[in-house]
């Protein structure tokens, strides 16, 4: 669930009254793109918490297995979204014109 809180709103609120036309928004490549480094960075984590654990550094045992976890899942959610975006593309080509 850290991605999803990682990631923030899907929309900012105008910034004042006198510029509505320059409301900011977040778009769904920005999403996927902080899904993909908060994936990366999990990744990293469990790299060097495993690193950490082989070194004899102060890394203990269910540390290490948190972080590789909590890489895991992240991932898993990952390829859940890419399966769902490609599902969604070839439905959308199958629709007749």
């Amino acid at each position: 669930m850290e991605a999803i809180n990682a990631i923030g709103p899907l929309t900012t609120p105008a910034v004042s009254a006198a510029s509505p036309a320059r409301q900011a928004t977040t778009t769904f490549g920005d999403i996927i793109g902080a899904i993909m480094a908060d994936t990366n960075q999990q990744q990293q984590n469990a790299d060097l918490a495993i690193q950490q654990l082989h070194g004899g550094g102060e890394k203990n045992l269910h540390e290490a297995m948190i972080a590789m976890e909590k890489a895991d899942i992240s991932l898993r959610f990952a390829v859940q979204i890419r399966n769902k975006a490609i599902d969604a593309y070839q439905e959308i080509m199958r629709m007749q014109v």
